[in-house]
């Protein structure tokens, strides 16, 4: 066995690494804590439109990379805190989209 033999062998045990912005590797998150289907829905804050991300179940490292991962997919701010990305702007269907390309089990709210 060879030194590409082992490194091969490494590469299978690296973790999953879905996009690199800035030279940091954003990792997807665990979806095996998961159960309940996320939650997307849109709401009106100070009568501008934002979508929301709810009943999400992991730690909240876990929650600032999806939602940076969000707000780099949808070209729009937001934040995140207590199980909840918020995005500014009107992003339901975009959102979905991704969530279910992750692996994510959705449920869609307020969508036409």
């Amino acid at each position: 066995m060879d030194w590409r033999d082992k490194l091969n062998g490494l590469k299978s045990e690296l973790p999953q690494v879905e996009e690199v912005t800035d030279n940091k590797p954003i990792a997807k998150p665990a979806k095996k804590r998961q159960i309940e289907p996320l939650r997307v829905e849109l709401d009106k804050r100070n009568g501008k439109p934002a979508t929301l991300v709810t009943d999400f179940m992991g730690k909240d490292d876990e929650l600032k990379d999806l939602a940076k991962l969000l707000k780099i997919k949808c070209g729009a701010g937001g934040s995140s805190r207590n199980g909840e990305i918020l995005i500014q702007g009107d992003f339901r269907v975009k959102i979905a989209d991704i969530l279910l390309e992750m692996g994510f089990k959705v449920k869609k709210i307020n969508f036409k």
